[in-house]
């Protein structure tokens, strides 16, 4: 009989052993199918029971696969003894605590530690458990679960490392951080913040309640406060950053300062809900401020001083240098002089003229030192100002039958950017240089050429002595001789200290190339001109120290004229006279000091007025002020003649409003020069004077090397 003849089985009765087993068997494949669904393969979760009496773990879930173990590997490690061998040996005795703990005392538990994957690296597990126990107390089963927490221990650690570097950074800048929140209703000021005061943790009754902000705010500086106050409410409303520094008062009345920089927090109706902060103890940088403030005006007081100094120095020294070579030159107009007398008034004025060259030096020298040279950078023609500058120095070149020679390299159309004035001393110094140093019956060859693409180089090669490889690192030295000084050769040793600093102010290049016994070569390299602007006339910068005296100068009109010379030193007072008392159509009036000077003007109506700078009671600017503001008066040309040759004088007289500023000591020929310029008028030819066409534009000549404003001045003054 079939089974379907015999109809369905009787249903086993509803307490039979066969419904219990039906029913567990039921309940586990649901529990599994859970595990499975829950807690697949791939994710690192697994179920675990610990029979303790059979000394192995039964495993459920993906746990172990997660980390790449195999069920065959699963049953080895799941025996007791097995498994800690898979644990991290600095988590051992944490694990093992664990499981002491729960054995003792029954109850939910939780630990974590580091489990060994397959591939040997460790992955962080947390096992959450409860233990199962006999009547007589004693644990048999241990279960629970186990789960790869590795990920959130990676935040965790990554956080603490977050931390920490903060609190480092914290604690290096020795910040203090403040929060102001509309929430908790208050600010909060770190302990930091009231450290940088000087209060310690004994002091903390000053932050704690709502009024820490009061008793911050009420011991900020009065001056400080408002500012304070200002920017914070720019801030509030959004109209700038919150950045302030201010005093406040630390623990022992000191002032403090603190930098202030924070940010406010807005909700989306744009009401504030937070600010946050940092104050910096900006103490010590204030100081410091402080002391760069006071040093750099005592610095400046320094070079106030050294400036008057050097003033001072130049019209002290000028002073018996005028009289020194303005009576030498008077001499020299004499035709009668035997030639044994002519000889000595040359050694007068070759001496008073070195003199005069030192003084020049050691001004410009520091000036240079002191940052206070000024350049006025323009188109000029090198070739120009070399030929020039030869012609100046023929004289001396013949009198050592020293043959002079400039290549010509087609170079005349060539300009360079560089102050006129200066790059004629500098070729002036490396050419006496190559005369000085030279042989008799040597020779100075001059070349140029163009560098670099854009470098005009000017070359000065001589047949002199050289300079020894030992000493020739002391050729840019001040000051250094290199022992000329021992074969008598004049000099002052800074001649060329002074024209590698011009030739770097001009953005340009020194160098030279010497051998002892055979001779030197020294170049310079300046800036080409870019093509078209302005240029310069070389004509226009002979110094005066480089006028030639070729015998009484002449004037050039025949008219009589009155001068009323104001100057209150005796022996420049007869200077003038002799020299006046050459021509016939002048008349010279002198006066000791300017009120009796505006008083001859005045009454007498002179043709010209010169004037001295320091006169007694009122000096010649307050005279000139007066005289140009007086209708009688006014129209009277007025020429300095002053001992004063720094630049910042000659501008300052230049501002005055002098027709001419001359400097002393005094050059005949080009006082001479001023005369005819201002005195000849309509009736006036050209002027005879070999030097007549540079002579307006000497007004600094007399210093060495003059100066680019003071001779342009000039130029702006003409009648």
């Amino acid at each position: 009989m079939t089974r379907l003849e015999m109809g369905p089985p009787e249903p086993p009765a509803k307490n039979s052993p066969q419904t219990e087993e039906a029913e567990l068997r039921i309940r586990v494949e649901r529990l599994q199918r859970i595990f499975r669904s829950s807690h697949h393969t791939g994710h690192g979760y697994g179920y675990f029971d610990w029979d303790l009496d059979a000394g192995r773990m039964g495993w459920s879930g993906g746990y172990w696969r997660h980390m790449g173990y195999t069920e065959a590997d699963v049953e080895y490690i799941s025996l007791s003894d097995n498994y800690y061998d898979y644990v991290h040996e600095d988590d051992l005795d944490t694990l093992k605590d664990a499981v002491v703990g729960i054995l003792r005392d029954p109850g939910p538990r939780g630990v974590c530690y580091r489990v060994r994957s397959k591939k040997g690296d460790y992955i962080w597990t947390e096992i959450r458990c409860d233990a199962t126990a006999g009547p007589d107390g004693r644990v048999s089963h241990v279960s629970g679960i186990a789960m790869d927490v590795t990920n959130q221990k990676k935040m965790e650690h990554a956080l603490k490392a977050s931390e920490e570097r903060n609190r480092r950074i914290l604690q290096s800048a020795n910040d203090g951080i403040w929060e102001w929140s509309a929430e908790k209703g208050g600010f909060h000021f770190v302990r930091r913040c009231w450290e940088q005061l000087g209060f310690s943790s004994g002091d903390e009754l000053l932050e704690h309640g709502l009024n820490s902000f009061a008793a911050w705010r009420g011991r900020i500086h009065p001056d400080d406060g408002r500012l304070f106050d200002h920017i914070l409410e720019q801030h509030i409303k959004g109209e700038a950053p919150f950045e302030v520094e201010y005093r406040i008062r630390g623990k022992e009345d000191s002032w403090c300062w603190i930098r202030a920089r924070g940010r406010m927090e807005f909700d989306e109706n744009g009401q504030p809900v937070r600010m946050g902060g940092t104050n910096i103890d900006i103490t010590a940088l204030k100081e410091a401020e402080e002391r760069v403030r006071k040093a750099k005006e005592q610095a400046e007081m320094a070079n106030r001083a050294k400036s008057e100094f050097l003033s001072s120095m130049s019209h002290e020294l000028r002073t018996p240098l005028n009289a020194i070579l303005g009576f030498a030159q008077l001499l020299d107009f004499d035709s009668n002089l035997t030639d044994q007398q002519r000889d000595n008034v040359s050694e007068i004025q070759n001496a008073g003229k070195h003199l005069l060259q030192l003084v020049g030096d050691v001004l410009d020298l520091a000036r240079i030192e002191a940052g206070r040279l000024t350049l006025s950078l323009e188109r000029i023609f090198p070739v120009a100002l070399l030929k020039e500058s030869l012609n100046l120095l023929q004289t001396q070149a013949e009198a050592r039958n020293i043959q002079l020679e400039l290549v010509d390299n087609e170079l005349r159309e060539f300009a360079v950017t560089a102050d006129c004035v200066r790059l004629k001393q500098i070729i002036l110094n490396l050419l006496s240089n190559a005369v000085k140093y030279n042989r008799d019956f040597g020779k100075v060859i001059v070349s140029c050429s163009i560098v670099k693409t854009h470098f005009f180089r000017i070359e000065v090669e001589d047949t002199g002595y050289g300079i020894a490889l030992e000493r020739q690192a002391e050729v840019f030295q001040p000051f250094s001789r290199l022992g000329a000084e021992q074969a008598g050769v004049e000099g002052t040793g800074v001649g060329l200290v002074i024209t590698q600093q011009l030739v770097k102010q001009m953005e340009g290049e020194i160098g030279f190339e010497s051998e002892e016994g055979k001779g030197s070569k020294f170049w310079v390299e300046v800036p080409i001109g870019e093509l078209g602007g302005a240029t310069v006339s070389t004509d226009s910068v002979v110094g005066a120290e480089n006028l030639q005296l070729n015998g009484v100068p002449t004037l050039s009109f025949t008219n009589n004229k009155k001068i009323l010379y104001v100057e209150d030193n005796a022996s420049n007072q007869r200077l003038m006279k002799q020299l006046i008392g050459h021509f016939a159509q002048l008349e010279l009036i002198t006066a000791e000091d300017a009120f009796r000077g505006l008083f001859i003007a005045r009454t007498q109506q002179p043709d010209m007025i010169i004037m001295d700078i320091h006169l007694p009671g009122m000096d010649g600017f307050e005279a000139l002020g007066i005289l140009k503001q007086d209708i009688t008066t006014k129209n009277i040309p007025v020429i300095a003649l002053s001992a004063n040759a720094m630049s910042h004088d000659i501008k300052k007289g230049r501002d005055a409003g002098f027709e001419f500023y001359l400097t002393k000591p005094i050059n005949l020929h080009q006082l001479v020069e001023v005369l005819n310029k201002v005195l000849c008028k309509s009736e006036c030819s050209q002027p005879t004077s070999p030097h007549n066409s540079t002579s307006s534009k000497q007004t600094e000549a007399s210093e060495k090397g003059g100066d680019k404003k003071g001779i342009k001045q000039a130029e702006s003054l003409d009648v």
